[in-house]
């Protein structure tokens, strides 16, 4: 009998590109510290035709092949076709959770897999179909747990090591602390338009997908009808409305797009009866970097150079919000 996997990758429309209020201005850059530190696995990174990121890999030295990063799926998947191409050995079934449906998969057994400077073997994997992930495989939870990844959205690269060894918590502005279940990190008390709710930074999702409590709370209007499609090629729609303010610690976002939406990863990661929101990849490309920390549960953030500006604002160096100028 097969067992569940949570997958939350999903294809959704963009629509806005948030606002990003500073506490405080940059720090220096860290990326040459970064990269030449030693052991530390650095990839150049490629973005898919849906802002995700992808890098490649090798299966016992075939390759390369296309996985994507993502950090709300529990396990590594491999496409069909890429499994039938390296000849996997089959080893049951598993349940697959998407942001729109629950389906019942093929698992193999997946050895060798070589990510940067990192070699998996006797992994679990379920079986996709490449046209729902864009992609030949995901790197999942599994692949990535004890360490932290960095996502550089400045040159597109993606690496893997301990903390200290990817320059500790330094150029970064904003350094939260999650909550981990099942596998990922969860910020338990970011404040949505004033509302209490639970954020997950989900490389795998598009956009930002939030829960019907969170639609509830905020009296979210329906400005428009999204469509989307999870890993199972099952169809979500969601309604979309703009988040006024979303603050995290001791930054904010504004005018963030929301696509609100029922689906079983929001009740599989027990986070349906309260609000509630992925944080997808679109939004995150507002930073210079995030780092997502599974050994310290953190998640750091690197403000971009002149983040908030807009032609009507200034940044105000004493204080930690943005303000009207005069």
């Amino acid at each position: 009998m097969g067992y569940p996997f949570l997958a939350t990758a999903a294809t959704v429309l963009a629509t806005s590109t948030p606002i990003v209020e500073a506490p405080q201005t940059p720090s220096p850059e860290f990326a040459d510290e970064i990269g030449n530190a030693e052991g530390t696995a650095t990839v150049d990174g490629t973005t898919d035709s849906h802002l995700r990121m992808t890098v490649p890999v090798t299966i016992e030295g075939e390759g390369p092949f296309q996985f994507m990063i993502d950090t709300g799926a529990q396990a590594t998947a491999v496409t069909r076709d890429l499994s039938d191409r390296l000849e996997l050995e089959p080893i049951g079934e598993a349940m697959v959770v998407g942001m729109a449906s629950r389906a019942r998969v093929d698992m193999v057994e997946l050895d060798g897999l070589e990510f940067a400077t990192r070699t998996l073997d006797d992994l679990e994997v379920p079986l996709l179909e490449g046209r729902h992930i864009g992609a030949d495989g995901i790197l999942g939870l599994d692949s990535l747990q004890d360490m932290r990844v960095l996502i550089d959205f400045r040159d597109e690269t993606i690496a893997v090591n301990d903390a200290k060894a990817l320059g500790g918590n330094r150029g970064y502005e904003i350094v939260v602390r999650a909550r981990r279940k099942l596998g990922r990190l969860i910020i338990t008390r970011a404040q949505i338009d004033g509302i209490t709710t639970a954020v997950v930074v989900d490389t795998g999702a598009q956009n930002s997908i939030g829960n019907l409590a969170l639609q509830r709370k905020m009296r979210a209007r329906n400005l428009d009808t999204i469509h989307n499609t999870d890993v199972n090629g099952k169809a979500l729609v969601g309604t979309l409305d703009f988040a006024r303010t979303v603050r995290i610690e001791g930054m904010t976002l504004n005018n963030l797009p929301i696509v609100f939406a029922d689906g079983p990863a929001f009740r599989s990661l027990g986070l349906d009866k309260r609000p509630a929101m992925i944080l997808g990849m679109h939004d995150l490309r507002v930073f210079d970097r995030v780092a997502i920390d599974f050994s310290s549960k953190k998640i750091l953030f690197d403000m971009p150079a002149g983040a908030g500006y807009r032609r009507k604002m200034r940044f105000n160096e004493f204080a930690s919000r943005l303000k009207e100028p005069g």
